[in-house]
C-alpha cells in the first residue's frame, strides 16, 4: 500500500522544556488510507502497510505506550503474524527506529532507516520514491515549519518521483498524524488530517493543512485566553451563540 514516513523530533517548548514529537504520514492509490495505516502516540509512531494488518499498528503503539522499545514491540508482533512475509511495518520511538519489508511484498518495495526516521513503500515506480521522501524530510529538519507541513512536503517529493505505480487506480488518499509529549492548552487542528477519496491526494492534503492551520490561528486569537482560564463556556456565551470546537 504505497509509501509512508515515521519520524521523531526533539525540540524545546515555549517554556524552555525539552519535548519530543512523533509524526507519521502516508499516501496510496486506494481510499481511506488514514483508517488503516498511520498510528502514533506521545511515545512513538508506527505505519503498517502492504497487505495491511491494522492490529500491527494498533498494538505496536500500545506496546510503545507500555514501555517496550520499538524494535522489540514490532518484531514481536511480526513473529506472531503468519502473514509477516506480506507485511511492511516500520516506526520510531523515543530512542530507536525499526523497519521491516516482507519478502512477499509487491515490487518495487523496500525501506530506509536514517537517524530518527524511517520510510517504506511497496508497489512503487522505484526506489527513488522512498529516497526522495527521506531526502525531503531530512532537508526540512531544523525548519520552523510545523512537522505536519513538512510531512506533506516529504510525501509530495515521493509522489513527484512516481509514487504508487498503479495508475489504473484513480481514487487515492493521504493522511498524517502528529503527537507530542508537550501538554498544550490548544491542540493544533492540523496535526491529525485525512483526505479519504480524491484524484489529487497530496495537493488536497496540503490544502487541508493550510485551511486547518488558518482555522487554528483564528481560534487561538479568539479563544486562547479562555482555554488558559478554562472558561470556554463563558467565552461561548459572550459570542452570542457562536460555538468553538
Amino acid at each position: 500500500m504505497t509509501f509512508s514516513i515515521c519520524v521523531r523530533e526533539e525540540y524545546e517548548d515555549d517554556d524552555g522544556n525539552d519535548q519530543t514529537r512523533f509524526g507519521v504520514a502516508v499516501t496510496t492509490r486506494l481510499p481511506a488510507v488514514g483508517t488503516l495505516c498511520p498510528f502514533a502516540s506521545e511515545n512513538g509512531a508506527v505505519a503498517t502497510q502492504s497487505l495491511v494488518n491494522v492490529e500491527l499498528g494498533r498494538k505496536g503503539v500500545e506496546y510503545l505506550d507500555d514501555g517496550l522499545a520499538v524494535e522489540d514491540a514490532l518484531q514481536s508482533l511480526l513473529n506472531a503474524d503468519e502473514g509477516a512475509p506480506q507485511r511492511q511495518l516500520h516506526g520510531v520511538d523515543a530512542e530507536g527506529t525499526f523497519a521491516f519489508s516482507g519478502e512477499e511484498c509487491k515490487g518495487w518495495y523496500g525501506h530506509v532507516e536514517r537517524d530518527d526516521f524511517t520510510v517504506a513503500g511497496n508497489l512503487l515506480t522505484g526506489e527513488s520514491v522512498v529516497e526522495a521522501t527521506a531526502d525531503a524530510y531530512e532537508e526540512s529538519r531544523g525548519s520552523d515549519a510545523p512537522l505536519a507541513e513538512r510531512l506533506v512536503d516529504a510525501l509530495e517529493a515521493g509522489h513527484a518521483e512516481g509514487g504508487d505505480k498503479r495508475e489504473e487506480l484513480h481514487v487515492q488518499s493521504a493522511a498524517l498524524l502528529v503527537e507530542t509529549t508537550e501538554d498544550r492548552e490548544m491542540e493544533p487542528y492540523y496535526d491529525d488530517l485525512r483526505v479519504d477519496a480524491t484524484e489529487t491526494p497530496i495537493a488536497d492534503l496540503r490544502e487541508t493543512f493550510e485551511l486547518a492551520e488558518e482555522g487554528f490561528e483564528m481560534a487561538v486569537e479568539r479563544y486562547e485566553e479562555a482555554y488558559e482560564d478554562d472558561e470556554m463556556e463563558a467565552a461561548d456565551d459572550s459570542d452570542d451563540g457562536d460555538a468553538a470546537e
